[in-house]
């Protein structure tokens, strides 16, 4: 039975594995999104889970609030969003943003008048498949700070297939994530999948990379060592060479890439802070070109 409660905005990759996690612990979400379909369907590592529905996707007198809301859009999509959270928060309503970035609850909030916006760093490679399922490539982690909401979402996904972290450095864990989904931009720009690493060049070009994100996320408050950007290196040396990442599928078919939320950022607080970033002043504009032209 569908739970009154929960809801998943964007029942993509991201959307779709927190959706079945839910389902699997008896917490079926209402799924709201841009495309109709009857079912989810998710294959993980040892199991296969088909979400019920529908999927949802106009915004009708029937769409009531929720206690729970899992925002799975990306950041490109967070205007489309904006008539779902309107219609399902209420003043203690969580909003638990399933995105990228370090700026989660100012760009939510915006959007979000209601509701309690709840940053979260996501943990897990899932890929949607060409049949619309996704295949979970890794087990399901999420992290959320040490809080009343933090605690909830960790609550709400209890016993499922994502393992939930509440921890009181939150800054820091979701300034290491920027760190290594700003690499994973140059996937995009090259149109190449992890595998591309193996290059002794390209590996020193991302060391030199993740040393000036570094910087600025120490700026930030982030207590992150020095062993950090050589540890996200061997991390995607180490993947299997197939392995993609999201904003190359976005280059892939030709949609709006989150090059300000991973990569821009990084360009925008080091020159806040007085810190020189010369990569990022070369990444950005290609990746803002490659995302948007003209050309």
């Amino acid at each position: 039975m569908t739970s009154p409660n929960v809801a998943v905005i964007g029942p993509g990759a991201i959307g779709t594995t927190i959706a079945a996690a839910l389902h699997q612990v008896g917490r079926t979400p209402r799924l709201y999104g841009r495309t109709a379909r009857d079912q989810l369907e998710l294959h993980a590592p040892g199991d296969h889970l088909v979400v019920p529905g529908p999927v949802q996707v106009k915004v009708t007198p029937d769409v009531t609030p929720v206690n729970l809301v899992f925002l799975a859009v990306k950041a490109t999509q967070l205007e489309a969003a904006a008539p779902w959270l309107a219609a399902l928060c209420r003043a203690d309503t969580i909003v638990c943003v399933l995105q990228n970035g370090v700026e989660q609850e100012t760009a939510v909030a915006e959007h979000a008048r209601l509701g309690r916006v709840l940053p979260s760093v996501v943990w897990f490679p899932a890929q949607t498949r060409a049949d619309g399922s996704v295949w979970l490539r890794a087990p399901a982690r999420l992290t959320v700070p040490d809080t009343e909401p933090g605690r909830a979402v960790s609550e709400a996904l209890a016993g499922s297939l994502c393992t939930v972290e509440a921890v009181a450095d939150f800054r820091s864990l979701a300034w290491r994530k920027l760190m290594q989904n700003a690499l994973a931009g140059l996937m995009a720009l090259t149109g190449r999948r992890a595998g591309m690493f193996a290059r002794a060049d390209l590996a020193e070009l991302g060391l030199v990379y993740l040393r000036e994100c570094l910087a600025v996320a120490r700026a930030e408050g982030a207590d992150l060592g020095d062993e950090v950007p050589g540890e996200i290196i061997d991390t995607f040396r180490a993947y299997p060479a197939d392995m993609g990442t999201s904003i190359l599928a976005d280059r892939e078919a030709g949609r709006p890439l989150e090059w300000d939320v991973r990569n821009g950022v990084v360009l925008r607080r080091g020159r806040h802070h007085g810190i020189p970033t010369p990569v990022s002043e070369v990444v950005v504009p290609l990746l803002a070109a490659t995302g948007e032209g003209p050309g």
